[in-house]
């Protein structure tokens, strides 16, 4: 039975490790299973001991980037790809500190719409309602702000754009992006914080070329645009506090596969 338990899931969960916490042997298990192990199967195996010993040495403090260089240097043949998928398997995350960036300046004298959701975050149709706000992601480059827009009917990203930079040309090139891909008819409500960068005057006067009505949220208020929320979370979860990226580009590229 226990043969059977790790044969099953030997996709999920590393073969060695399924075969410690049962208490059978490695080599139980394959004579069971009536033939060897491939040798790419074995050189995961001695691979993931060595990276779940250096994970540990670290105390969960290196990611990715770091084991891959101390694999190597311990002779292993590894790339970025082949450590992330096992410490996908594994269930290995590091330890990130999490911190807090501003990407709301409502303090400026602009214009502002009033809230035509008030937290009834309903749409019958697709473009019937966006709702767009930025996020941030840590790389050792620096800060990586990234504009989101959400489709509320299907709850997809429909337009997006990232930058070192947190300005209205960053909002601007999602909204366009959107715009581009989805060709909403006029009357498509537009719902967003009151930051000084989509009241910026080049994001306005893009919005009113094709007939979009303005929604913001109150001032400090997160559930007004809970939805979106909800999306930047998951987007954290699922993919950016799993990773840890070295350069802006690394993470521009990593988001987008997981987007797109």
């Amino acid at each position: 039975m226990k043969y059977a338990w790790i044969d099953k899931h030997d996709e999920q969960y590393s073969v060695a490790r399924m075969c410690e916490l049962l208490e059978v042997s490695a080599s139980g298990y394959y004579d069971w299973r009536g033939r060897p192990p491939c040798p790419r199967s074995v050189e995961d195996e001695r691979i993931t001991a060595a990276m779940r010993a250096s994970f540990a040495r670290h105390r969960g403090n290196y990611g990715r980037p770091r084991l891959t260089q101390e694999l190597r240097a311990q002779g292993y043949s590894v790339n970025h790809k082949r450590v992330r998928r096992l410490m996908l398997r594994e269930g290995l995350a590091s330890k990130r500190r999490r911190r807090f960036v501003r990407t709301t300046d409502s303090n400026h004298e602009m214009p502002v719409a009033a809230n035509l959701l008030n937290q009834e975050f309903v749409a019958s149709r697709p473009n019937e309602v966006w709702l767009a706000d930025i996020t941030y992601v840590e790389t050792d480059e620096g800060w990586l702000y990234v504009a989101l827009i959400l489709d509320l009917f299907s709850r997809r990203l429909v337009g997006w754009a990232m930058s070192a930079h947190i300005d209205h040309t960053l909002v601007t090139a999602a909204l366009a992006l959107a715009l581009g891909q989805r060709q909403p008819a006029p009357g498509l409500v537009h719902h967003s914080d009151r930051g000084s960068q989509y009241c910026a005057e080049r994001y306005q006067s893009l919005l009113a070329s094709r007939n979009v009505t303005l929604s913001m949220s109150r001032r400090g208020n997160c559930y007004d645009n809970a939805p979106m929320e909800s999306v930047n979370g998951t987007l954290k979860v699922e993919r950016v506090h799993r990773e840890h990226y070295a350069t802006r580009r690394e993470a521009i590229d990593n988001l987008i596969e997981y987007i797109g």
